[in-house]
């Protein structure tokens, strides 16, 4: 479907009038993708992801679908790519829109969420939501203990400050090291750039779970619904990551 002014996505779908609408779009309301949206934004109604003071905005009756997929290596996590290459809107296909929750970049495999609900993928992403992302990472060499100490002392990224980061060694030998990192944050790229400050050469990295939710054996390029309880249980641990920032 070809892009349409947000003011008449938003009447299309129920909310208010197309002039309620632009008055809510100059206020800042409404937001795509995660930005904040401007009068004369266009929008993809099948891929953009329309939200309304934190909620999202979608015609009346679309049900809410939750998918995990096991990324591959090389597939970019967009919807669609100026290059060419394959998406993962290539691979889940399931007469549905859902969007990607976060990012995996184009060399990280593993977990990942897609939904067509902007309120959970909202809970998700923001900090508030304190939600633990977890992956295993595979790298050149033996990694000493000194480099693992390393690895946990990185503060800041390119005079960012980053949130603390989980490291614990899985196994090593001569020729490879596996590594389980754990993120409370999740900034672009962030343990490339943590490997590369201190000298660590990655030669896989898969994430493994999102919160409560576990890739397990699903294998990659495979994708299914998330199952009632794991949803609930992603709900109860946005609940408590949010209850737990409020009390510090």
């Amino acid at each position: 479907m070809e892009s349409i002014k947000l003011q008449k996505y938003v009447a299309d779908c129920g909310l208010m009038s197309r002039r309620a609408a632009e008055k809510e779009i100059e206020a800042g309301a409404f937001t795509v993708n995660g930005s904040t949206a401007t009068l004369g934004m266009r929008v993809d109604p099948n891929n953009d992801a329309v939200l309304y003071k934190g909620k999202s905005v979608v015609k009346s009756g679309e049900r809410k679908v939750y998918i995990i997929l096991n990324k591959p290596k090389g597939v970019v996590t967009t919807m669609n790519d100026e290059k060419g290459r394959k998406t993962v809107a290539d691979i889940v296909d399931i007469g549905a829109r859902v969007y990607p929750v976060g990012r995996l970049d184009l060399n990280s495999e593993g977990l990942l969420l897609m939904t067509n609900d902007g309120e959970l993928t909202n809970a998700i992403t923001h900090p508030s939501g304190n939600i633990k992302k977890v992956y295993t990472v595979t790298t050149r060499g033996k990694i000493e203990n000194e480099e693992l100490d390393r690895l946990r002392a990185v503060k800041e990224l390119d005079g960012e400050r980053i949130s603390p980061v989980g490291v614990e060694l899985i196994s090593r030998n001569e020729t490879m090291s596996k590594v389980r990192f754990t993120l409370s944050e999740g900034k672009n790229r962030e343990i490339r750039r943590i490997c590369e400050q201190v000298g660590v050469y990655i030669t896989k990295l898969q994430r493994i779970s999102l919160g409560p939710i576990q890739l397990g054996n699903l294998k990659t390029g495979e994708y299914r619904e998330l199952t009632g309880t794991e949803l609930k249980l992603l709900k109860n641990a946005i609940s408590s990551g949010r209850n737990q920032k409020k009390g510090r």
